[in-house]
């Protein structure tokens, strides 16, 4: 008999969702974590700790640039950056205690054991210097910053989505490599904290996966806040002269420039650099050969739709799959894989019904389908995009940062994706998120009566896009 039913590699989201549903299940398991504490990326270096600091960041820099006259120049507050590191740091320590040592206290049928572990055959793993064995396993190891083949940057210092928010001074100046969600969100709580900072970008728009007119939006946004981009570029080397980051890109542009005859080289500096432009599966030295389980580019575990490997018995979930690097989705997915493991493989997740956000001001929102996957599946495409001054309560309040985009089915209106940029745009969502689940038509959200006037009337003002000109439209129209 094995040691446990549920073997689980990790102690992240994924790892406590499946070792949640297994205690539920009442079986036997055990969790061996290492590397971050324990609850993983999400609540010790990802998604709780950054928003705090970019929740300071906006009282921060909102308050000294007012959108109303009768403010006129604002309230401008002194800001202590050490103090606040440090208040994010008890925010963490308080919430991992919480939310993760105390919820495993309560799962009487669970097992943590702090230590590294690695396959050494099919059912079993290595850990502190004991084996252990498991009619299941659960790879949920997560993942971390990939660091880029450019010429220097071996030789020279430079931060991750971990080492920026551990900082001890406020850097004069920032370049941040990558044009992404992470990228963006650390390149504005830096500026509004009152750095200098330079995004790049390789591909022809910043969020290469959301919609062009979302980009296009955001950055003008963080543009107006002095927040520089260089899109469409190639980072030719990295060095550091005089304690100054410097670094060489060529193009820039876009599209267009690219096709010029004439490429641009220049030269860029910061103090600072921070490289957030890609991820890695935490997977190199577990031995997974041992067990069975195969991996493809960038050590992410090859699973089926159930989260099942090459090995009938070892399940993988959550960052380390690469399917959509979410808290959310790496729970779901742990909660599934252990359910498929513990009992029968049948389980599946929808990606199209995730919503998903990044968490700059204004924020964006997104799910679904875009236009280009709308095209691609059915070969034609119906959309509409109302931009926040379309809005009365943008209007109302001088708020008209932002637009709404959604894509309808071609032939039964169905809402297919809804695509946002605004303030609260992650709270907006959720509407959306439950028409795209369920079918619903853009006659469905037209029908429904949103409270006036509010931010969520954008997602029915997109939807009455498809019927008249809402640029041509008194507000109390249905």
């Amino acid at each position: 008999m094995a040691d446990f039913d549920l073997v689980i590699l990790g102690g992240g989201a994924a790892a406590f969702a499946a070792a949640t549903k297994a205690s539920d299940l009442g079986k036997r398991v055990l969790m061996l974590n290492s590397g971050l504490p324990i609850g993983g990326t999400c609540v010790n270096v990802g998604c709780m700790p950054s928003k705090h600091l970019l929740t300071v960041g906006d009282d921060l820099y909102y308050p000294q640039h007012p959108r109303f006259r009768a403010l006129g120049d604002g309230h401008h507050a002194p800001f202590d950056f050490l103090a606040a590191i440090q208040e994010k740091d008890e925010v963490i320590s308080k919430a991992r205690q919480g939310n993760y040592m105390d919820v495993l206290e309560a799962l009487e049928t669970v097992t943590l054991v702090e230590a590294k572990a690695r396959f050494v055959g099919p059912n079993k793993v290595e850990a502190d210097g004991k084996t252990f064995s498991g009619d299941k396993f659960l790879i949920a190891t997560g993942s971390s910053a990939k660091p880029l083949p450019i010429p220097g940057m071996d030789r020279v210092g430079w931060l991750n989505n971990v080492t920026a928010m551990q900082l001890d001074r406020l850097p004069k100046s920032m370049i941040v490599i990558g044009g992404g969600p992470l990228g963006l969100e650390y390149a504005q709580m830096f500026a509004h904290f009152g750095a200098r900072v330079t995004v790049l970008e390789a591909m022809d728009q910043i969020l290469p996966r959301h919609e062009p007119e979302v980009a296009a939006e955001l950055q003008r946004c963080l543009e107006e806040e002095g927040i520089a981009f260089r899109v469409g570029i190639t980072i030719d080397r990295v060095e550091e002269r005089g304690g100054q980051k410097v670094v060489t890109v060529r193009g820039g542009g876009g599209a267009q420039r690219r096709r010029s005859l004439a490429t641009k080289v220049e030269e860029l500096e910061a103090e600072a650099l921070l490289l957030a432009a890609g991820i890695q599966a935490n997977t190199t030295d577990l031995d997974l050969e041992k067990a069975g389980v195969r991996v493809g580019p960038n050590g992410f575990v090859r699973v089926d739709q159930y989260y099942q490997t090459d090995n009938p018995n070892v399940f993988a979930a959550g960052d380390c799959v690469g399917k959509m690097a979410l808290e959310t989705v790496a729970a779901k997915e742990g909660a599934l894989a252990a359910e498929n493991a513990l009992v029968i493989p049948t389980r599946t997740l929808n990606y199209d019904h995730i919503p998903h956000a990044v968490f700059t001001n204004p924020q964006v929102a997104s799910v679904g389908l875009t236009e280009e996957e709308e095209m691609r599946r059915f070969q034609a495409c119906s959309c509409r995009t109302v931009y926040m001054d379309a809005v009365p309560k943008a209007a109302a309040i001088n708020e008209t940062r932002g637009l709404f985009k959604m894509v309808i089915h071609p032939r039964s209106t169905k809402v297919l994706g809804v695509h946002i940029v605004a303030p609260h745009a992650a709270d907006l969502i959720h509407e959306a998120a439950l028409a795209v689940k369920f079918g619903l038509t853009v006659d469905d959200i037209i029908d429904t009566i949103h409270v006036f006037p509010t931010f969520s009337e954008g997602i029915k003002r997109a939807a009455q896009a498809f019927t008249r000109d809402v640029s041509r439209m008194s507000c109390c129209v249905e």
